[in-house]
């Protein structure tokens, strides 16, 4: 795939770090309930934890206690889906759609009106408080 950032695995990895890298990078997952932004409910914006592109808004934010930031609604135009076969499932992938970055996947299964619940890596966002 094409974005808008371009850089080379090795820029990414030093600008990120070895963990961050992981899981914008290389599709990993942090492990449950570890995350900073799991139980964080600020006003605000969640950003690309790679380039910056405000993603998702607090007030989409809910608990959907499944250990990972939930969000039932992305900025629109933010994010990109891709279908995810791997682990023997059939999933959506989220990435930020201006640089690729791994944030996580997005279940029909919210809460909320929206029924989405996108299921984020908190390695894979910063958040700017309002």
């Amino acid at each position: 795939m094409e974005y808008p950032i371009k850089k080379t695995e090795e820029e990414w990895k030093s600008e990120l770090g070895l963990e961050r890298y992981r899981i914008l990078r290389q599709k990993g997952t942090e492990f449950a309930h570890s995350g900073k932004y799991n139980l964080h409910y600020e006003k605000g914006t969640y950003c690309c934890g790679a380039c910056g592109t405000p993603l998702f808004e607090s007030n989409s934010k809910f608990d959907a206690h499944c250990g990972w930031p939930s969000f039932d609604e992305s900025i629109p135009g933010t994010v990109e889906y891709i279908k995810d076969t791997t682990h023997g499932m059939i999933r959506t992938e989220i990435v930020c759609a201006n640089c690729g970055g791994h944030l996580g996947h997005v279940f029909d299964d919210g809460p909320t009106k929206t029924g989405q619940r996108y299921c984020v890596n908190s390695l894979s966002v910063d958040f700017k408080e309002e």
